[in-house]
């Protein structure tokens, strides 16, 4: 059986040929290991190679792990935050990827406030305006953004995407153009930095690397298919 740390070298060895292959430099993109329903003893094998940047999509299942793995590492919340989770979630991440609403971000500008944090975090866009999925359409975000940028508590510093799933990774690559393409427009016409672009997951990541991904979420290439979610 393949161990975690041949499957990270694995993914860090795609990502350094992906970079290459666009003439980018390999110290200009993330790699995110997202532990969604995976045990802190496998956290624990990719820590000890040398991994220390991880993703969790559920709060609850944020604040049951954290706390039994090394205090160095660093968190990212990658899935769908609600309302009544923003206070629990803001002390454990350092950065926020599917930030998906104006209301959402106004709610965590003001608990932000209330409680001394001061969140970084991605606006998530809808970039095939998929109805089953959350995130702005690119009309709503230009409309938008500058409600965002003046939300004085945040940070906002790039944007994030998850394609259509396609049997193919070079489906997902219009997509990637596509955000890329938005983050572009949107720091010339509201003369803003949005440096990152969180897109990529296992089955087209290498394609996010080559359009300019500077965060890639990798779950299962790492720590194998995820385990069946118990029942209540």
């Amino acid at each position: 059986m393949v161990s975690i740390a041949e499957n990270l070298e694995r993914v860090r060895e795609q990502i350094t040929q992906a970079a290459a292959k666009a003439g980018r430099a390999v110290n200009e993109i993330e790699l995110v290991a997202i532990t969604k329903t995976h045990p802190a003893e496998k956290v624990r094998e990719a820590v000890e190679a040398g991994h220390t940047v991880f993703g969790e999509s559920r709060v609850q299942e944020a604040r049951a792990k954290i706390p039994e793995l090394p205090s160095n590492l660093r968190w990212h919340f990658v899935g769908h935050l609600q309302k009544n989770k923003i206070r629990h979630a803001l002390p454990l991440f350092e950065l926020f990827h599917g930030v998906d609403s104006l209301a959402l971000a106004q709610e965590m500008n003001r608990i932000a406030a209330e409680d001394g944090e001061r969140p970084r975090l991605l606006l998530e866009v809808n970039v095939a305006g998929e109805g089953s999925k959350f995130g702005f359409s690119a009309e709503t975000l230009r409309a938008e953004i500058g409600s965002l940028l003046a939300l004085s508590r945040l940070s906002i510093e790039g944007l994030m995407c998850i394609p259509p799933l396609a049997e193919e990774a070079e489906a997902s690559r219009k997509f990637f153009v596509q955000l890329r393409e938005l983050r572009n427009s949107l720091e010339k016409e509201f003369a803003v930095k949005l440096p990152q672009l969180s897109m990529g997951m296992t089955q087209d990541y290498w394609i996010a690397v080559e359009e300019g991904a500077t965060l890639v979420r990798v779950g299962t290439a790492i720590f194998g298919e995820r385990p069946k979610r118990q029942k209540d």
